[in-house]
């Protein structure tokens, strides 16, 4: 059951955050802040999630042009996600197993089953591919 999508929610949302290709180091850090804002919001909206999907794809382009690094690990990304909305690893605990699976996770040692991706697409209102 998802949300309607409201266009004029979002064309207020496009006009709010002003998504534009990034062409400095202030527009990149805002554009981060603006990032890690909407990543916060456990209550995302489905307006809100497609200007969070802008705002990624124009900080990506921006990084890799200016700031080229390797992959990052799934790991990595979940590290980044928890931190994020400030979530323990035991916030973690019967969504994707027990406690020594969640850190053998956390800590690289194990990496995500497609299973456990799917549940931290629904914790995480993400992409599973992500963890994969």
């Amino acid at each position: 059951m998802s949300l309607a999508f409201d266009k004029n929610v979002y064309g207020k949302l496009l006009a709010e955050y002003q998504p534009q290709v990034i062409n400095s180091e202030e527009d990149y850090d805002r554009m981060l802040a603006d990032v890690e804002q909407l990543i916060g919001n456990k209550n995302r909206s489905p307006e809100q999630t497609a200007l969070l999907q802008i705002l990624v794809r124009l900080i990506e382009e921006y990084e890799s042009q200016n700031h080229p690094m390797g992959e990052s690990s799934p790991h990595l990304i979940l590290q980044h996600l928890m931190d994020a909305r400030e979530i323990k690893q035991s916030d973690l605990v019967g969504i994707i197993g027990s406690k020594g699976v969640v850190s053998e996770i956390f800590n690289g040692k194990r990496s995500i089953s497609k299973a456990q991706a799917k549940a931290l697409e629904i914790f995480f209102n993400v992409s599973p591919e992500l963890f994969i």
